[in-house]
């Protein structure tokens, strides 16, 4: 099965071995510079996503999986258009840890560790 991916970061080498034991033998990046920086004044999304609509379209199989995150709007979109082809839209669950240090000049200093859980069906 291939993974095609949607994201604005790289996967991490436990989100690659966890995508292995689900049976995933391809990882295929469809992200680019643009999906990391979706203008916020489009009134519709319509075809800013077509590029990547149409890549998945000529490229996945009914069965593939579309890991899938980032604007909120975009991300609703090409889940409802993932499953229109018969794919698995999914994304990754973190678990955050925060440590806060007050400097010595009073300036609190919020630093947040993100660790991988699991990927989730949408």
């Amino acid at each position: 099965m291939k993974l095609f991916t949607l994201l604005n970061h790289a996967l991490t080498p436990t989100q690659k071995d966890q995508l292995q034991t689900m049976g995933i033998t391809k990882i295929i990046s469809i992200s680019d510079k643009k999906w990391s920086a979706i203008p916020p004044y489009l009134e519709t999304l319509d075809e800013f996503l077509k590029p990547y609509q149409q890549t998945l379209k000529a490229q996945a199989q009914k069965g593939d999986y579309l890991l899938v995150q980032g604007d909120f709007g975009a991300t609703y979109q090409m889940v409802n258009y993932s499953k229109s082809l018969e794919l698995i839209p999914i994304y990754a669950t973190t678990k955050r840890i925060s440590k806060e240090t007050t400097l010595k000049n009073g300036i609190i200093q919020k630093q947040t560790l993100f660790t991988h859980c699991i990927f989730r069906k949408y």
